[in-house]
């Protein structure tokens, strides 16, 4: 497939090399975000987190996810529904009403493994950062 990346306008040939980077950073999002297709993909168009993560090289995205999620990932039989909670968790803005109802989950039982997704962590689901930082690790698995 042809994958290309567009840097931002650029005011003069002074910013050449910023745009060079912009350029490179949007070519490697492009073959992230759309592997299999042709496509061309600017650096405006990078707005969410997902999108600006893509152009992050391979090797970087997987090194933070494994750091960021690795306990999860080590938690043995538990690791799956430790992960699908987090992911139903985070997606549902913190609501434990409605993670227990998407899970099919009693209530308590989704503030047991949030609980556990935490310990195994180090981070606090309470805090917007640290439910960045793992929002992030599981965009980059």
């Amino acid at each position: 497939m042809l994958h290309g990346g567009a840097s931002g306008l650029l005011a003069g040939a002074g910013e050449l090399a910023g745009g060079l980077r912009q350029a490179r950073f949007a070519l490697t999002a492009s073959r992230t975000l759309a592997p299999a297709e042709t496509r061309l993909t600017a650096t405006e168009e990078l707005r969410t987190l997902d999108a600006l993560l893509a152009g992050l090289p391979a090797e970087v995205r997987a090194a933070y996810s494994a750091h960021t999620l690795g306990p999860l990932m080590a938690a043995g039989g538990s690791r799956r529904m430790l992960l699908e909670t987090l992911e139903t968790f985070l997606a549902h803005n913190g609501s434990w009403a409605r993670t227990a109802e998407a899970l099919h989950l009693h209530v308590n039982t989704v503030h047991y493994r949030v609980q556990r997704i935490e310990q195994l962590t180090g981070r606090d689901l309470a805090r917007l950062d640290h439910r960045l930082d793992l929002r992030a690790a599981l965009s980059c698995r």
